[in-house]
This record gives structure tokens, sequence and C-alpha cells, in this order.
């Protein structure tokens, strides 16, 4: 949401905490990707030489320092060359090499492969991700897999620059993350969408309030099938969030979503569906098809499928004998090739040739 809204120029506030960039885990993440991108990068080679802890000390960090300042060269050469000589005591001298190869190891290992892979690599071999689950910081481990969704949306290809130059994806990437993380947001006093935390909505009340990512995993998340009464704790937190609307509720789910950068087909939540559905009114998104949700009678132009094929038409509830009931999401092509695209209750979301699924209509 903090991309989107930055790229639609909507002014946005974090509420109560960091945005994303700006997050410690992210922050160390990018470092080490910093440091894959110029090994002489000072600032990353310091915030990720002992993070995760790998007990290389302050004497052994000072050791290295020194020698850099007096041979003016960078963290990086100092450390190799004290990793080769008798500047540092044994054991000292084992972990900063452990370091150095750590690093090379990650350069040889990401070389060649796309942006999101890289980061994926970074996040699972540097150990942060199992120092974070290790400490029970689930929040972290959850923002480090999102680095890797975010890295997704850049492509495979340098960035043209005007002077004739290229940016390679990587450096692309940092570039717009520190863009992103210095950034200010909207002020206390300015009208802006403030995005927040269950936990920090507390208290709060707000005209219109979206609450999104209801999805079976995801709240409930997956510990809450796991940890007695954590099922009940999020549900009364998402009834706590339902209640600091005053006057408008927006509950949204994904039908699929990036995880960790592969796509899941996702199931709505248990929350959403025990609300009693009078108290509901379900608005769909249809596939190539844009038009305002007040419009009544507007025709949609030939040009665009008018969402029928055979005797079923999108929206509409069909039961399959093996998947149970769902409602179609999208149709393509006619005849014996006409098929449906069905968002199953228990089953997710499948394509169906019309000719051999033997759908049947739920009235």
């Amino acid at each position: 949401f903090e991309e989107k809204l930055k790229q639609m120029k909507i002014l946005h506030r974090v509420y109560g905490g960091y945005r994303f960039y700006e997050r410690q885990e992210i922050k160390e993440a990018l470092a080490y990707l910093r440091l894959l991108s110029n090994h002489d990068d000072a600032p990353s080679f310091e915030r990720v030489i002992n993070t995760p802890t790998r007990g290389i000390g302050a004497r052994s960090l000072d050791a290295i320092r020194e020698l850099a300042r007096n041979q003016d060269i960078s963290l990086w050469q100092s450390a190799n060359l004290l990793s080769k000589s008798n500047g540092l005591p044994t054991r000292a001298k084992g972990l900063v090499s452990g370091f150095l190869n750590l690093i090379n190891e990650l350069s040889t290992q990401s070389q060649n492969k796309p942006l999101h892979e890289q980061v994926k690599i970074v996040v699972e071999k540097s150990g942060l991700r199992d120092f974070y689950i290790k400490e029970k910081e689930e929040s972290r481990v959850e923002y480090l897999e999102e680095l890797v969704n975010a890295a997704h949306q850049f492509g495979l290809d340098p960035l043209k620059l005007e002077d004739g130059e290229a940016l390679n994806v990587l450096d692309h990437f940092l570039a717009h993350a520190s863009l992103e993380g210095g950034e200010a947001q909207g002020d206390d006093t300015e009208d802006c969408v403030q995005l927040m935390t269950l936990h920090s909505a507390k208290g709060l009340e707000f005209e219109l309030v979206f609450i999104v990512g209801l999805e079976e995993g995801l709240f409930p998340s997956l510990q809450s099938f796991e940890e007695a009464g954590r099922l009940e704790e999020e549900r009364r937190l998402c009834y706590v969030g339902m209640t600091r609307a005053k006057k408008r509720l927006y509950m949204t789910y994904a039908e699929s979503r990036r995880l960790y950068g592969k796509e899941i087909q996702a199931r709505s939540s248990r929350f959403l569906r025990e609300i009693p559905e009078v108290h509901l009114e379900e608005i769909r998104m249809r596939a190539n098809i844009s038009r305002p949700i007040t419009a009544k009678e507007q025709k949609v132009s030939n040009s665009l499928s008018s969402g029928t094929v055979g005797d079923f038409k999108l929206g509409q509830s069909v039961s399959h004998a093996k998947f149970g009931e769902g409602i179609i999401l999208q149709t393509e092509g006619e005849g014996a090739q006409a098929r449906v695209q069905v968002n199953f209750a228990d089953a997710g979301i499948k394509w169906l040739i019309l000719s051999i699924a033997n759908l049947q209509a739920v009235s």
C-alpha cells in the first residue's frame, strides 16, 4: 500500500510505526544487498558484519577501522588483510574470514539471478530470517518476506539513465529504497491516508475504514491454528478494527497473493464469513472491465467480453462434484473450448472446461 500510494501521489502516513524501508530488518537486508553491489560500502559493512550476531567483537572492529584509516583503504580491504595476517587473534581472524566468505558466497549465488531471487538468497543465507524466527519476531520475518515481494516489481533490464549510462536492476532497486526510506511522511495536521496495524487502531475512530488481508493464514494468521486461544484473540482484534469505522467499513481479501516470491491462491477469512450476510454488501472486481461502481445501466463496449459463456455468467454461483460450491470469476473462449475460472470455497481458484466439468448452477 505504501508503494502504490506513493506511485499515485496520494499523501499518506504510517501511524504508530516505521515506513517499510525504515524498518530495522529491511535496512539490514538492504545493507547486505549494497555490500554485494559494492564491497567497499563502509556503512553497509559496519551494519552487517555482526548482524546477526556472529561473535565479532568491538576490538576486532576497531582494528579493522584503524588499519583502514592508516592505509587509506576500505573496511572490506582492511578486513581481508587482517584475516590473512597476525593482526587479529586466531578466533577473531576466523570469524572475520567467515563473514568475508559469506559475502563472497552470496555474491556468487545471486549472480545472474532475477532480483527477487537475489533478495531471497540474501534474506535466507545471511541468517537474518532464521535469526528473527528464533527470536520469535514474527512481524520482522513477514517484513523480510515482503521485501522479496517488493523486488518483483523490478524487471530484468537495466535502467537507462539520461547520460546514456545504465543502472543494473539491483542498483536501481537500492536507489529506489534509499529514496523511499528518506522521504518524509504526511504531517500530523495534514489530511492523508492513515496506514496502521489493528493494534495501533485501538482507541481511534475514523469516518471510513478499510480492513485488508482478510484471508485464511493471514488474518487469522497461521500461528492462530497452532496456539491455544490465539484464534479468539485475533477474532476480538478483528472486531476492534470493525468498530473503528464511524460511517463506512470496507473489508477486503485477495483471491491470489504473492507471498515470499510465490503466487498462492487465497481463501476468504472465516472472520468475514462469520458476519451475517444481511450486514454485508459484496463488491467484486470484474476482469477487463473498468466502470464506476454506481453505474446501473451503463453498457459495456462490444470489444469487451460479455462475461457469459453457455448457460453461465460472471458472478454466478455454481457447484462441482469434486470441488464443491464456488463463484465464477472469469469466462473465456466459446463452444467446446469455453472455460470458466471459479473460486471454490474449499478448493480455491480453478479453471474448468465447461464441456467436461459438468458444472451445476446454484440458485
